[in-house]
């Protein structure tokens, strides 16, 4: 029974929503006189942000403004209770604003007014909210003070410098730098991560420094805190030179234990990470080992997407700076190197905050009306829906018969005045919320008319006409228009009545003129209004001006003979090149022609008769060309050279059509060249105005032709004329031709169904090109159904180039088709295409894969296939993975790297061979079955070694130098030995130009890489060929010829132009030379000219190099000579590096200072010997010692005896609670004869601290003249333990400006420098 009464009753709310009807909300026009007479709700239209940081330096302004008729007024919450402004002297409300300013002029901390506010607006008709406003005031906090060990390291091994830097508000931006204030130069081996450590992948002991500090900059106040620097020491096993450092060997040539890849951060073999959506995702690994390993991204079972991910540091970061829902998934960093890799994996999780799909908007209706407001937010997880009205719960309001909740709508129901109210919708979650004001307004306004009265509108002939009559009423009234007050109201052939009132006159006739009359009606009452009509006769030039030749001295003569409306004042102005043309007394106008007497060369140019009317104007051009006499003579004009043609006159269309027009014209001047062919242009003004574009081509014979056209389209054309020199310029355009609409004749091309997601199809198609539209309201049938299962089809309409079906199985075959059709009626259908839906990840892996006939470089690899129907796709291959995982040969590394190849095959046990594998090697692989998105799951892993094959090459091969009767030779192992090397066999024989010798060999032991040879043969070149031997036999051979002898030079072999760029520890060297590119080797020979030492540095590239480490402000001589024909050498090259760059002198360093300091001292101690004899007499002594630059020696002395204990004072007393030192102002000493009067008390006040002012007699403290309180705001200034500033440090400012900014923060030092990079 209950079931039952549910059944009903969605019965009967499916039936109250079939006969509900919703009215269209009413747009308010923004007239003035409309919106003065308008009551509205108010509207929030500004307000601060919702987490709102505020400087503290500065007063707090939160942002409230809204409109609304009457002037709403504002309140505020704090913290969620009523905030009471006028209890507070330091908080002002802005007049007709809800803005709050808190000033802190007469005193406050901004600190007191953090929290969360809120504000209300509010008039007669509702009320709005605005967002919770988080208040919050930037902090800036001091580094703890912290006594920092030097950090101790092995050469090579990973090191991480931590930062942890203070938290401020907003979080500060972290950065390295030396005490010289330069950033530490970052690379792929050293770099800062994400939370501001300095991260080493390995130590080198060029690395050693004692002054690593971070730096943390607050944007908010400008400021920069330096943590105490660290100092690093590198422990080496062997002496270390600076002078052997080289960018390719950091390590000097000394044995530093190599290690495999480890992660330095993040640590372990995964993580996890959850990010918003619409957020930055920064995703980073940080590797150590030696060598330094290379990171790589990928991300599991997908790529990256290119076109959104950066790689940043060095590699180390991925970045996604809009993350959206597709990004989650598994990541993994691999770091390598040649010693191995690891792996990473991070798994992302994407949430969002709530957003918006479709976001209340204000309503406004009349009496008696429907309408619904739709509040529809996503999220993840999926937020709920509250709605408030006028910032109370909906659900504890009066009850309104005529409003219904469901869900994210609220459905109005035959709304009644007084019912305005301001409605909120709230969709949050636990990671943000969203709010958002509507208001529904109820308005009842008899119909008014909103333009001039009386309107005189005149237009041209046979052009379309649109009379407006603009119009509003509440509810919406009912326009109708009349001609001459009379008839049934116009609408229907050549008129259309818009919506908004217009109405519009297809194509106006003389019969067309009259008044017009436009009458709105309402249940509320009636307005009008008239427009007059008047249609008038083109105005347009029956006779064109012609070109033409004339003699210098003639009189020429263009003609403009004008046709206009009798009614319309027309004007006939000529220009000459498009410049106005100035009369004069030479030149005439009438109103039919110019005449140009006495013709000259300065005559010449084209001529423009532009005639106008106040509606439609009209102009043509001809071009005056000024002959001498002698051109009079046909067989001299004869002679002159052909031109490009005039272009053609005179367009006309005739014989209309549906589909086609005849154009006709007058051919221009062909200048001494026929005109073979003519090409017709059109423009239409619908889709894309003002482009000209081919039409089609007719021979030059031709002047009257039919045009073959598209429905629908409003053309207009022109004619270009073409012979053998070129194109005319294009003919005035022809008047307009709109082609009547049809249905589309056109099939959509590119038809094709596919899956983006396992369960669903995209049917896509290329929409029709404009053209091919020929109507409006282009729409697209499409059908699809199942193939092979017999099911009806399923058919849609869209504006669209693309439906969606979803919930489909998986990988399914569709067959579709896909028609388009306007308001004219149907297009043809496609052809039937075959689609399928998405494809799933293959649930079956391949088995019993094996090998076979394993040899050197190939191996046989079978396995048996997967059923079809696992695939869940299109079958795209079977992918092998393979990796090589060791070599066989003891002690060579080899690079682990992941290969893949596919094969392609429908049997049930394929077979393929595998190649380019590498000899005497151990691999693993596996195999998976794939389609065209995803992978299957793993085969078993096989694991196989290749044999033995014959060895590469040998590295190289060099004949380093040559002497009479004997020649060196020396060589390398091969990089892949490719099994056990047995040896290395050399073959060499004579070689003179085309002749060679008998072949001679000799063979060498494993372990041998030179060789001298003696020569029984002085002058004669030889040719040896070098290889390497394993059991399988020799390898690839190794071909030099021997050079020259060393006092011979090769013939055209020079190296000359040597120059040098020197700075102060590098060199930039260049040098020009003959030698054939990539043939030879250069060294470059520096001798130093203090001790005569000499750096030699091989290069194989090309000039310029860059040669580093030398030694600043030092000579040299330098010259530069191959490595294999030392007799060719540049000359000698003399330069100096530059003095080392000094940002400042070391005053500790300079004697003066020294000196000084050395005095001060001993004078202090003198003073204390005095005061401990005074004191252990028990007596009093008078201050009479002068002050040195406003800091008394007494107040010294004051400070460091304590009590009458005479102990030391502890560096701890006088600490602030922040860590810092708090050094005191000195501050004048009295008079001496007040001070001879007076003496130390030292058993009630050496316990006292020092003060910033001076007692005076009377007791009063008075401000020191010379105290740091004026240079600062605050008494303490903050100090390193080294003595320098790390705190803020201003410009003395007015007393008004430090009271009112008490509590802000001042400074960093720092800063000053940082501010001007």
């Amino acid at each position: 029974m209950l079931g039952q009464g549910r059944h009903t009753a969605l019965a009967l709310m499916s039936l109250l929503l079939l006969l509900w009807h919703e009215a269209t909300p009413i747009e308010v026009p923004q007239d003035p006189k409309i919106q003065q007479d308008l009551k509205q709700p108010p509207t929030i239209v500004k307000q601060s942000v919702k987490d709102y940081i505020v400087d503290p330096r500065d007063n707090i302004i939160i942002e409230c403004e809204a409109k609304g008729n009457p002037v709403p007024s504002f309140s505020w919450r704090r913290n969620g209770k009523f905030f009471n402004i006028g209890k507070d002297p330091r908080v002002t409300m802005r007049k007709r604003s809800g803005t709050l300013e808190i000033g802190f002029r007469s005193g406050g901390r901004p600190e007191d007014y953090e929290g969360e506010y809120q504000c209300f607006t509010s008039n007669d008709f509702g009320a709005a909210l605005s967002n919770k406003i988080l208040l919050r005031v930037s902090k800036a906090p001091l580094w703890p003070k912290e006594v920092l060990e030097p950090v101790v390291v092995t050469e090579g091994s990973p090191l991480v410098l931590p930062c942890n830097p203070p938290p401020g508000l907003p979080p500060p931006f972290t950065f390295w730098m030396n005490s010289a204030m330069t950033p530490i130069p970052q690379d792929k081996r050293v770099s800062m991560g994400l939370n501001g450590d300095l991260y080493f992948s390995n130590v080198v002991a060029q690395d050693a420094h004692t002054d690593y500090s971070c730096n943390a900059r607050f944007l908010f106040t400008h400021t920069i805190q330096q943590k105490n620097p660290f100092t690093l020491k590198v422990l080496t096993k062997e002496p270390y030179n600076d002078t052997s450092y080289n960018a390719t060997d950091p390590y000097g040539g000394r044995k530093v234990a190599e290690s495999t890849p480890t992660f330095l951060s993040p640590s372990g073999s995964e993580s996890s990470k959850m990010v918003l959506r619409d957020e930055q995702l920064l995703l980073e690994c940080i590797a150590a080992g030696l060598p330094t390993p290379t990171i790589k991204w990928f991300k599991k079972g997908g790529d990256l997407p290119g076109h959104k991910v950066k790689f940043e540091n060095f590699n180390k970061t991925l970045k996604i700076i809009s993350v959206s829902e597709e990004d989650a998934g598994e990541y993994v960093c691999m770091a390598n190197s040649h010693l191995g890799s690891i792996r990473h994996s991070i798994s992302v999780q994407v949430k969002a905050a709530p957003y918006w799909l479709d976001k209340p908007t204000d309503l406004v209706l009349a009496p008696d009306e429907n309408g619904r407001l739709v509040c529809r937010a996503n999220g993840n997880p999926k937020p709920t829906i509250q709605w408030l009205i006028n910032g109370q719960p909906i659900d504890s309001s009066p009850l309104n018969p005529s409003r219904q909740v469901l869900g994210d709508t609220i459905i109005f129901r035959s709304v009644q005045m007084g019912s305005s109210a301001v409605y909120q919708c709230n969709a949050s979650n636990q990671h943000g919320y969203l709010l958002a004001n509507a208001f529904v307004s109820i308005l009842d306004m008899p119909p008014r008319m909103l333009g001039p009265k009386n309107q005189l509108i005149k237009v041209i002939e046979n052009n379309r006409t649109f009379l407006d009559c603009p119009f509003f009423g509440s509810p919406l009234p009912e326009l109708r228009w009349f001609k001459n007050g009379q008839g049934s109201g116009l609408d229907g052939g050549q008129y259309r009545v818009y919506i908004n009132g217009t109405l519009e006159i297809k194509r106006a006739r003389a019969e067309d003129e009259g008044t017009y009359t436009c009458v709105a009606n309402s249940i509320l009452g009636k307005a009008e209004n008239q427009v007059r009509l008047e249609v008038k006769e083109q105005t347009r030039i029956v006779k064109f001006p012609e070109h033409q030749s004339a003699i210098r001295g003639s009189t020429a003569r263009f003609n403009c003979k004008v046709k206009s409306d009798p009614s319309l004042p027309v004007t006939v102005t000529w220009t000459k090149d498009d410049k106005f043309l100035y009369l004069g007394w030479r030149l005439r106008k009438d109103d039919e022609s110019l005449t140009i007497p006495n013709v000259n060369e300065g005559d010449e140019g084209t001529y423009t008769c532009t005639v106008k009317s106040e509606i439609d104007e009209d102009s043509a051009s001809a071009r005056l060309t000024v002959l001498e006499e002698a051109s009079l003579n046909p067989s001299v004009s004869s002679a002159l050279p052909p031109d490009r043609p005039d272009p053609p006159m005179d367009l006309d269309l005739s014989d209309p059509a549906a589909r086609s027009v005849r154009l006709t014209w007058i051919p221009g001047n062909d200048h001494r060249s026929t005109i073979t062919e003519f090409l017709v242009e059109f423009e239409e003004d619908r889709w894309e105005p003002g482009r000209w574009q081919n039409l089609s081509t007719y021979p030059g014979d031709l002047n009257s032709v039919i045009l073959q056209l598209a429905p629908f389209v409003n053309y207009q054309f022109r004619v270009i004329a073409i012979n053998s020199v070129g194109q005319s310029q294009p003919s005035s355009p022809s008047p307009r031709y709109k082609t009547s609409g049809a249905a589309p004749d056109v099939i959509p091309r590119g038809l094709r169904g596919w899956g983006s997601k396992k369960d669903n199809m995209e049917i896509t198609w290329e929409p029709l090109l404009d053209l091919e539209r020929n109507g409006q309201n282009l729409h697209y049938n499409v059908w699809w159904r199942r193939k092979d299962v017999g099911e009806e089809w399923s058919n849609m309409t869209t504006e669209g180039s693309k439906h969606i079906i979803h919930n489909t199985e998986t990988y399914v075959p569709y067959e579709i088709k896909v028609q388009a059709r306007n308001e004219f009626g149907p297009g043809p259908e496609s052809n039937m295409v075959i689609g399928y839906s998405g494809e799933d990840k293959p649930t079956d892996a391949p088995t019993d894969l094996r090998v076979s006939k394993v040899d050197s470089t190939k191996a046989n690899i079978h396995w048996k296939s997967v059923d079809p129907n696992s695939v869940q796709g299109e079958f795209k291959e079977y992918r092998l993975y393979y990796c090589r995982e060791s070599s066989l040969v003891p002690g060579l590394m080899v690079s682990k790297e992941n290969k893949t190849k596919g094969f392609y095959s429908t049997t049930p046990q394929p077979s393929s061979i595998l190649s380019d594998l590498v000899p005497y090697s151990k691999y693993k692989m596996f195999i998976v079955v794939a389609n065209s998105r995803f992978e299957g799951p793993p085969s078993n892993s096989v694991e196989f070694s290749t044999k033995e094959g014959v060895p590469d090459a040998p590295r190289f091969f060099r004949i380093n130098r040559r002497s009479f009767d004997t020649i060196y030779l020396e060589w390398d192992k091969p990089l892949e030995p490719n099994g056990i090397l047995t040896g290395y066999q050399l073959k060499y024989q004579t070689v003179n130009g085309s002749r060679v010798g008998r072949q001679q060999l000799e063979t060498f032991l494993p372990n041998m890489t030179d060789f001298t040879l003696r020569l029984p043969d002085r002058s004669t070149r030889y040719k040896f060929l070098l290889s390497a031997l394993t059991q399988v036999g020799a390898g690839e051979v190794y071909a030099e010829e021997s050079p020259h002898f060393t006092n011979e030079v090769a013939p055209g072999r020079q190296i000359w132009d040597l120059t040098v760029e020197p700075n102060s520890n590098y060199a930039n060297v260049s040098w020009r030379h003959n030698f054939p590119a990539g043939s030879s080797e250069f060294v470059l020979e520096f001798t130093l000219d203090s001790d005569k030492t000499v750096k030699v540095v091989p290069v194989n590239q090309q000039p310029p190099i860059r040669v580093a480490d030398l030694i600043a402000g030092a000579a040299y001589r330098l010259r530069v000579y191959s490595h294999e024909l030392n007799s060719i050498s540049s000359n000698y090259f003399t330069f100096k590096t530059k003095a080392a760059y000094i940002d400042q002198v070391d005053i500790a360093t300079q004697g003066w200072f020294i000196g000084l300091m050395c005095a001060i001292a001993l004078i202090i101690l003198i003073l204390l010997i005095v005061c401990f004899i005074k004191r252990s007499r028990g007596g009093k002594y008078p201050v009479s010692i002068k002050c040195l630059g406003g800091c008394c020696v007494t107040g010294f002395a004051k400070y460091l005896v304590r009590d009458k204990k005479d102990l030391p004072l502890d560096s701890v007393d006088q600490k602030d609670q922040d860590g810092s030192f708090d050094y005191q102002n000195g501050s004048s000493v009295p008079d001496r004869n007040e001070n001879e009067n007076r003496s130390l008390e030292s058993s009630d006040e050496d316990n006292k601290p020092l003060q910033g002012s001076q007692t005076s007699l009377d007791g009063n403290v008075k401000e020191s003249d010379d105290s740091l309180v004026d240079y600062g705001e605050g008494g303490d200034g903050q100090f390193n333990e080294d003595g320098s500033f790390i705190g803020q440090y201003t410009v003395k400012k007015d007393k008004d400006e430090t009271e009112g900014n008490e509590s802000s923060e001042a400074t960093s030092p720092v800063n000053a420098i940082y501010s001007l990079a």
